[in-house]
This record gives structure tokens, sequence and C-alpha cells, in this order.
């Protein structure tokens, strides 16, 4: 939830769903005003503006991640992992549980309390209580991590 926070602050939005036109408009804007070309080599704010160039270009790849629109897009495959595979492994940092499937497919859960967390460890049906407690209820997104083919 923090990283969420920090983004739409970052992008000035205000709480509600992300529109993905008005995203893209901000991520226009801050990729101008603060594109590393702006500056001559040598010029302070040069190093700075590096840095928030790629904050921007993270955020923005992270806020279009958990978009209504992008979730929507990529419901029938988030519903036929949940649906059809088993959990092969999971990790819980904070409050980001890290779930991967059978499938290969990887899904990030934002906001996951450790109480959530500890019930679903110790849950002797793991997949039934991650289907009842997690797997909707929570912000997620498709990580970048897949598994290897070995």
């Amino acid at each position: 939830m923090k990283r969420i926070n920090q983004y739409k602050k970052l992008f000035s939005i205000e709480e509600g769903p992300l529109d993905l036109k008005t995203l893209k408009k901000t991520y226009r804007n801050l990729v101008k005003e603060w594109h590393p070309d702006k500056f001559q080599d040598g010029d302070e704010g040069q190093e700075e503006a590096e840095l928030k160039s790629v904050e921007i270009i993270d955020g923005y790849h992270f806020l279009v991640s958990i978009a209504p629109e992008t979730r929507a897009a990529n419901l029938e495959e988030y519903t036929n992992t949940i649906t059809n595979s088993t959990i092969l492994d999971f990790q819980h940092k904070g409050l980001l549980l890290e779930i991967t499937f059978q499938d290969g497919a990887t899904y990030e859960y934002f906001g996951v309390p450790k109480g959530v967390f500890i019930k679903f460890l110790n849950s002797d049906k793991q997949m039934r209580f991650a289907r009842r407690s997690i797997f909707n209820s929570y912000t997620y997104r498709k990580s970048k991590k897949e598994l290897q083919e070995g």
C-alpha cells in the first residue's frame, strides 16, 4: 500500500479509481518536466532529474498494472489461474503477499495484513482460504516474475 500511495502522490491522484487517460496525460507532463535532457552535462539538477524520471516511469508502469481497465482486460487470464491452478510458492513481506501458481503466473497482493497471512499460512486448505479471503479482496497485479522452465 505504501508503494501505491507513493506513486499516487507523485501523479497527484486523489482517492478513487485510476483513470488511464488522466494517468497518461499526467505521466507525459511529468516526463517533460523532469526529462534529464533539459539539463546540460554537469548541471546540479541533472542528477535529480535522472532519478526523478526513473521514478516517474516506474510509477506509471506500476499504476497502469493495477488500474481497473488493466485488471478488466486481464480478468479472464487471472480467473483461469485462480480457478484452475494451485499455489506453488508464496512470500509475505510487510503488507505485500506474492503468490506463484503452478501455471507459472505470479501475482502480488497489496495491503494483506500479517493476521490474514498467518491464517492463510496455517490453513489446511490454503487455496480455498485464498479464494475466499485474498484473491478478490485485495488490490493485485501480475508480477513480472515468471517461472523458469528448466
